[in-house]
């Protein structure tokens, strides 16, 4: 009797006919979306394929966690101190786009109608998850504005309450430095996050953004 509990409640040793197996669908399960029927899935994949395969697989994911930086000037991901879009002539450093998380980044990106700089906040303000505004990149924002040479920030936030009590904050750290803020267009449904947004309402909202009135 005991012994069914505990393959009801736990993995017991004879579900698997490996413990390396069974480790390696730990680790896979806790990855986010992922139950163990798909580590399963994905550790008996990798099983199939060959050990250069599998080295190569495990390599790359060892140096991305290892090597990846987060860019000083906007806090996006990078592979050098700073990114590839900080670091390109061709963008327009006096517009600044404000977002989440790096995600957004990669879905404003892919729109490719916005061609100025971002800055990455890293999260939004929750009280109830306690994140305050000292927990995410709103002062290093400010500094940036304060430096000089930006003339207009965008507030791309996803139009949730969190989203738009974040957006009313940095106005207000802003309000005295002059810069023009705006906020991209309400396309994006209310409620919405910004990274399963499509490309096309995504990119009009970047282009119709409309002033920031607080």
């Amino acid at each position: 009797m005991m012994q069914q509990q505990n393959n009801s409640t736990g993995h017991a040793d004879s579900l698997y006919p490996s413990v390396l197996v069974e480790k390696a669908v730990d680790e896979f399960s806790k990855l986010p979306g992922i139950g163990r029927k798909t580590a399963l899935r994905l550790v008996f994949h990798l099983l199939r394929r060959d050990v250069d395969d599998v080295e190569r697989f495990a390599q790359a994911v060892s140096e991305m966690r290892r090597q990846v930086k987060y860019c000083h000037v906007c806090h996006n991901i990078s592979d050098s101190d700073t990114c590839s879009i900080c670091s390109d002539q061709r963008r327009d450093s006096s517009l600044v786009c404000v977002v989440e998380n790096v995600q957004d980044v990669i879905a404003i990106e892919n729109t490719q109608q916005f061609h100025g700089l971002y800055h990455v906040l890293g999260g939004i303000i929750s009280p109830m998850d306690g994140v305050g505004p000292s927990d995410i990149e709103i002062d290093s924002l400010v500094e940036r504005v304060k430096d000089g040479g930006i003339n207009e920030v965008i507030l791309a936030l996803s139009s949730t309450m969190e989203g738009d009590t974040t957006s009313f904050y940095i106005f207000r750290k802003l309000a005295s430095t002059g810069v023009k803020i705006s906020v991209i267009a309400r396309g994006i449904s209310v409620g919405g996050e910004l990274e399963y947004t499509d490309e096309v309402t995504l990119g009009r909202s970047i282009i119709n953004r409309t002033p920031f009135n607080g």
